[in-house]
């Protein structure tokens, strides 16, 4: 069975980007590459990655003014987005749809390792809702943004399996448990 799950990082009051879609506040952050539930380490479990079209946009135009390069290129990368965006790379289709309907086509990508879902917060908690949602890794940096992007906007319940300290950064690996009031 394809585990999927959401590994993310949040300001404090749980948010992902700021009221611009700006990262600043993370990027600021001190972290150890190396260290606890560091990316390089989660990746090697990683067989496809999913993000909505904010996410893909704001990783864009970091590509196209010369910051990063595409992250992504031994992926394939599902764009949930009923946009027709710009394709950065030919492992990007560009999906439109709920997780469910998707599912299988996920999961033949990822072939016998895991799904990313990278963000938003909307689009994990979705795949959640679709019982497609088994973990959260969250690293919550020491700052706040006051509004913004937010971590999950629905009501679940989580269980924490594993905490640790990254340089600045306090990470949880989390069960999702379920939709609040229901027991999984």
């Amino acid at each position: 069975m394809t585990a999927y799950s959401y590994y993310t990082a949040s300001t404090l009051d749980g948010f992902l980007a700021d009221e611009n879609d700006s990262l600043d506040w993370l990027l600021s952050q001190p972290i150890d590459d190396g260290g606890p539930m560091n990316i390089e380490e989660y990746m090697a479990g990683v067989g496809a990655i999913v993000m909505g079209y904010t996410t893909y946009q704001w990783v864009v135009d970091r590509v196209e003014a010369g910051d990063e390069p595409w992250y992504y290129a031994d992926y394939p990368v599902f764009v949930f987005t009923h946009r027709e965006p710009a394709r950065i790379h030919p492992g990007v289709r560009f999906v439109a749809g709920t997780p469910a309907e998707l599912r299988a086509t996920i999961e033949e990508a990822a072939g016998e390792k895991g799904v990313w879902v990278v963000g938003g917060g909307d689009l994990a908690a979705q795949f959640a809702e679709a019982g497609m949602l088994d973990e959260v890794v969250i690293s919550y940096a020491p700052a706040t943004v006051g509004s913004g992007r937010p971590l999950f906007p629905r009501a679940f319940d989580f269980e924490l399996v594993e905490w640790a300290r990254n340089k600045a950064f306090l990470c949880g690996r989390y069960r999702v448990v379920g939709a609040r009031g229901r027991a999984s």
